[in-house]
C-alpha cells in the first residue's frame, strides 16, 4: 500500500483571515449574513451529520440511493482515471464510485478536496487501506477558490455531491462552473448532485426538524463567532427559522433575535446592534429543475451527458463534459 500525500493550500491562519473577512462584511451589511461554511467546526460537523439520520431529512439518504443504484452507469460512461472529490469530507459516499470506477479498470487516483486538514487525513488513510492499489492525494483547500490547485494529468471526473451546489447564490453558481471548467481539460467530466424543487411540505421541515437538530447547528455559527473572533453572541438568544423562498426556489436558514441586544465582536472591533425579531441569514440551499441546471452547465461550458433522479424527483445526479 502506499501512503497517501496530502497538499496544503489553507492553513488555520488563512481559514481565519477568511472567517474575519467573511465576518465583517456579512454582519456589517443591511440585512446581516454569514456564509454557511463556518457552521462546521468539529461540534457543527457532528451536528450536520445527526442531520442526515433525522427522518426529516431526506437529501442524505436519497443522493445515497440514487448514487447505488446508477453508479455503474456512471462509471461505464466516464472512464475516470482520477476522481477529484470537492468537499469529501469522510468520504463516506466516494466509496461507492471508487469500487465502481475501480471495476471498470482505469481508475489509479483518488484526489479528497476539503478545508479540514485532519478530516482529510483520516478519509484518506482509511481509503488506502481500504483500496490498497489507489494512489490518494489529498488537497487541503478551499473549492470555491482554489481550484487551480487540484493536481492534473490522467482522465480526470470532479466530483461534487450532497445538494453543496444550492448554498452558492446564481453569481457564485456561475463563478464555480466557470472554474471547474476551467481547470478541467476537454472531455473530462464534472459529476454533481442537486436537490429538485419539490413540495415545501416535505422541504421545509428537512430543514425545520421536530427534534431541533437544524437549530442547534444553526446556532453554532455564532459559538464558531465566539470563539474564533472573540465575540460575545448568546446563541440561545436567537431562534431558528427556514422558510421556503418561492420566487428564488431556495430555503433560507436564519437565525432571529428573540430580544434586543448589542453584541461586540472583539478582534474585528465591531458593535452591533440587533432589534428584537432582526434575522441573520446563514444559508441559502437552491433547490433546481433540471432544464434550468443543465443551462447552468451549458452557460459554463459543459455539456450534460445524462441525469439520474430518485422515483420521487427529489434529487438529481448530472455528468457533464468540459467542451
Amino acid at each position: 500500500m502506499t501512503a497517501p500525500t496530502l497538499d496544503i493550500h489553507l492553513t488555520d491562519d488563512d481559514l481565519t483571515a477568511a472567517l474575519r473577512s467573511d465576518a465583517r462584511r456579512g454582519l456589517t451589511s443591511d440585512p446581516k449574513w454569514l456564509p454557511p461554511k463556518w457552521f462546521y467546526d468539529a461540534r457543527g460537523s457532528e451536528l450536520f451529520e445527526a442531520i442526515t439520520a433525522l427522518p426529516e431529512y431526506y437529501p442524505t439518504r436519497t443522493e445515497r440511493a440514487l448514487l447505488e443504484r446508477v453508479v455503474g452507469d456512471i462509471a461505464r460512461i466516464s472512464r475516470a482515471e482520477v476522481l477529484v472529490e470537492l468537499g469529501a469530507g469522510s468520504a463516506a459516499k466516494t466509496r461507492l464510485l471508487l469500487q465502481a470506477l475501480g471495476a471498470e479498470g482505469p481508475l489509479k487516483t483518488y484526489v479528497p478536496q476539503d478545508v479540514s486538514e485532519a478530516a482529510l487525513r483520516g478519509a484518506a488513510d482509511e481509503i488506502s487501506a481500504e483500496f490498497p492499489g489507489l494512489s490518494v492525494h489529498g488537497v487541503v483547500s478551499d473549492f470555491t477558490d482554489t481550484l487551480r490547485n487540484l493536481p492534473r494529468g490522467g482522465r480526470r471526473m470532479i466530483a461534487f455531491l450532497g445538494g453543496t451546489i444550492g448554498n452558492l447564490v446564481p453569481a457564485e453558481r456561475a463563478a464555480f462552473l466557470a472554474g471547474v471548467h476551467d481547470v478541467l481539460e476537454p472531455g473530462e467530466q464534472l459529476l454533481l448532485g442537486a436537490g429538485l424543487v419539490i413540495d415545501p411540505a416535505i422541504l421545509v421541515p428537512a430543514y425545520d426538524d421536530a427534534a431541533g437538530v437544524t437549530a442547534e447547528f444553526n446556532r453554532n455559527v455564532l459559538y464558531v463567532l465566539n470563539a474564533r473572533l472573540r465575540a460575545d453572541f448568546d446563541p440561545e438568544a436567537f431562534a431558528h427559522v427556514a422558510v421556503w423562498d418561492a420566487a428564488n426556489e431556495w430555503i433560507e436558514m436564519r437565525l432571529e433575535a428573540t430580544r434586543d441586544m448589542t453584541v461586540t465582536v472583539t478582534d474585528l472591533e465591531l458593535v452591533l446592534d440587533f432589534a428584537r425579531g432582526e434575522q441573520l441569514r446563514t444559508e441559502i440551499s437552491a433547490k433546481f429543475r433540471i432544464d434550468g441546471l443543465t443551462g447552468e452547465l451549458a452557460a459554463a461550458g459543459f455539456a450534460t451527458e445524462q441525469v439520474w433522479t430518485d422515483p420521487d424527483n427529489r434529487f438529481a445526479l448530472f455528468l457533464a463534459e468540459r467542451r
